[in-house]
């Protein structure tokens, strides 16, 4: 097995999710709602230009979920699916990421839209969302085909602790 990697977190997150039931399970979930990214000061220099992007791809540590499962039932699906053809947070590694609208930048803070993570969550990196290099289009979606019109009113529910 490979050697242990240790990260550690540039910022954290400002949401109004204090509990994990009933937040939003995918940014589209969560399009109106309004969140906070607090830079660590040592960081805020690497903010230089992103200002001129509409959105950002947030990296961000899993911080309340434990443990995790291979096989997993996921939110849109009554059948068990490998943890790697779902988006279950219940993963060996627990980061999830997220495409959200930069709406301003002042000073360590990044204020976004379409937050769908807790209060708390430490972030790990954030990248420009490029729709050229970011959204290639599919040709097919696997299991979530039949499902994906549920996918941006679904909330989260105990499987997700």
């Amino acid at each position: 097995m490979a050697e242990a990697i240790t990260y550690q977190p540039i910022g954290w997150v400002e949401s109004p999710f204090t509990d994990i039931e009933g937040m939003p399970i995918q940014p589209t979930g969560a399009a109106d709602i309004d969140g906070t990214i607090h830079l660590e000061p040592a960081f805020v220099a690497g903010l230089k230009d992103l200002e001129g992007f509409s959105h950002i791809i947030v990296l961000y540590h899993l911080h309340r979920c434990t443990g995790y499962a291979l096989e997993v039932v996921p939110f849109l699906d009554t059948t068990p699916h490998g943890i790697f053809a779902t988006r279950s947070p219940k993963r060996p590694n627990p980061i999830g990421l997220s495409v959200l609208r930069l709406v301003n930048i002042d000073g360590a803070q990044l204020h976004v839209q379409g937050i769908d993570m807790l209060d708390g969550t430490p972030v790990l990196d954030i990248k420009p969302y490029l729709p050229a290099f970011d959204s290639p289009a599919a040709e097919r979606i696997g299991w979530f085909a039949p499902q994906i019109d549920r996918a941006a009113s679904t909330r989260a529910d105990a499987r997700f602790r």
